[in-house]
């Protein structure tokens, strides 16, 4: 079953006097459960493909159906709240809030959602839990290393039990060790929980873990490779 369909998705920064086609008319559908890889060379429009699925970025024309609902016909007040409850993002730079400890971190997608205090603390917990952090778990950022703030922005994402998690570029400030661990861990939570996760990478690593290869070139779709 689809989950994401991309009907003819062009997105065209005009701003200067030189018109760039960032994404340049993709046609793409991703299944539930699905671990897929965006890869291609800097500037292919692997993050500005991912934000537009997110909803983070308005396309110039076409299409981002996601469970039946056309994105983009919402009001900016309606995306942003689709966007709080039904879009996990991982971001290459972490993006936790430096003052807020792990806990609370992981808690705050649940505050804005409107979860009772204890409820979203027990789920915070249980997911720092999940990605090997339940003795660092009120820790704040500044003392944790790259590894251990990607996996606090991983157990984010996974706080408001979201239908799809976007992940751009989320293995690049890491060690080989700390990458394998990241990604064994959404591994399990791909298998287990059945999360979809679409990932935009560079990274040999996370290339071989995908289950589909979808390479960019030019804005366009170059090649789209299923595997088992």
């Amino acid at each position: 079953m689809n989950i994401i369909e991309i009907k003819n998705l062009v997105k065209i920064y005009d701003s200067t006097e030189i018109k760039v086609t960032a994404v340049n008319h993709i046609d793409l559908n991703f299944e539930k459960g699905e671990f897929s890889a965006i890869v291609g060379p800097s500037g292919s429009g692997k993050t500005t493909f991912l934000n537009l699925l997110g909803g983070l970025d308005r396309p110039t024309s076409g299409q981002v159906i996601i469970d039946g609902l056309d994105l983009w016909t919402l009001r900016p007040r309606q995306i942003i709240d689709f966007r709080l409850h039904n879009v996990g993002f991982v971001f290459q730079a972490y993006n936790l809030l430096p003052v807020l400890t792990a806990k609370e971190n992981v808690e705050f997608i649940m505050h804005l959602q409107g979860w009772p205090k204890a409820k979203r603390e027990k789920r915070a917990i249980e997911l720092l839990k999940s990605v090997g952090l339940g003795d660092r778990i009120n820790s704040r950022p500044n003392k944790l290393s790259g590894g251990q703030q990607q996996r606090v922005a991983v157990a984010r994402a996974l706080a408001s039990k979201p239908k799809f998690i976007l992940a751009d570029e989320p293995t690049a400030n890491l060690d080989s060790h700390a990458t394998e661990n990241l990604l064994n861990i959404m591994e399990d939570l791909n298998r287990d929980e059945g999360i979809t996760f679409i990932f935009s990478t560079h990274d040999a690593r996370v290339v071989k873990k995908a289950h589909r290869v979808i390479t960019l070139e030019d804005g366009k779709v170059l090649s789209d490779e299923k595997r088992q």
